[in-house]
């Protein structure tokens, strides 16, 4: 009796208390967020400030679509965020049948590169990439944001999909090929369904490296396509925060991506796990 007591002492204090906190740490904010956003204005200057408002209003969330442009931006970075994943996809996906299927010289170097380049900060791509866009007049235009976030993201993007690629058999190639199949029908029939929870795991990846990007947003873009990162931006003043409209700003940009992680999880972790085994 005693030595299960301690065992499960031992599990409380070493695991669950641990997941506890680092489960706290992650929501409450968001918690906070989401609260702050259905909070009245009253509540804003009461000292202290209650975690709990005193009653739930949307007055925010109104002024914010009604008398702002943000439902523009959500729209910009809607945009944005799927080119890139469209984008980040179609180069992704033959890449990583490459790298799996064929044997080449400098195969293993191009793939560490992929790494390699993931360590270097945004923002030292960001005055190349202006002074690209700048002489190709692509400023403030979506393929000019679209090329930039897949240009960060695409890397891990080709080296999870490998990783996951490489669980697939390649006899599975080989018999589709003997049936008459070509290189381009295997992939697209044989290859492409049975990675599926890896193409969705890199999609997500995609979607919401592109949806929360700021650097590349306000660079390179102005009013005509700015997203909503770069909008939350300008709801802080040197001299105000508007409290209400920054809140309900980011519960409404933070929503999509959190819907979005909750329909395709099961997919998504298949793929996160499928695609670290090998590679």
């Amino acid at each position: 009796m005693a030595r299960a007591r301690a065992a499960r002492l031992r599990l409380f204090f070493g695991t669950e208390l641990p997941l506890l906190a680092i489960l706290a740490f992650g929501l409450l904010p968001w918690f906070w967020m989401m609260l702050s956003a259905l909070r009245p204005e009253a509540d804003w200057t009461h000292l202290p400030i209650r975690f709990l408002p005193t009653r739930l209003t949307l007055s925010h969330v109104v002024s914010l679509l009604a008398g702002t442009s943000f439902l523009g931006n959500l729209l910009n970075s809607l945009v944005v965020a799927l080119g890139t994943l469209v984008f980040g996809l179609a180069l992704a996906l033959p890449a990583a049948y490459a790298f799996s299927r064929f044997r080449f010289r400098g195969r293993r170097g191009f793939r560490v590169l992929f790494l390699v380049v993931n360590m270097f900060p945004v923002v030292l791509l960001i005055l190349p990439l202006f002074v690209i866009f700048r002489r190709l007049s692509l400023l403030d235009t979506y393929p000019a944001l679209i090329l930039a976030d897949a240009t960060f993201a695409l890397p891990f993007a080709v080296w999870l999909l490998t990783g996951y690629m490489e669980t697939i058999p390649r006899d599975l190639d080989e018999a589709a090929m003997i049936d008459g199949a070509t290189r381009l029908q295997t992939m697209r029939l044989v290859i492409l369904p049975l990675a599926l929870p890896g193409i969705v795991a890199v999609g997500i990846y995609l979607f919401i490296a592109s949806w929360n990007e700021y650097l590349f947003a306000l660079m390179l873009s102005g009013e005509r396509v700015r997203t909503v990162t770069v909008a939350l931006q300008m709801f802080i003043g040197e001299n105000q925060v508007h409290w209400g409209l920054l809140t309900a700003g980011g519960a409404l940009v933070a929503l999509p991506v959190v819907v979005l992680f909750l329909a395709v999880q099961r997919h998504l972790v298949g793929g996160l796990t499928g695609g670290a085994v090998k590679g």
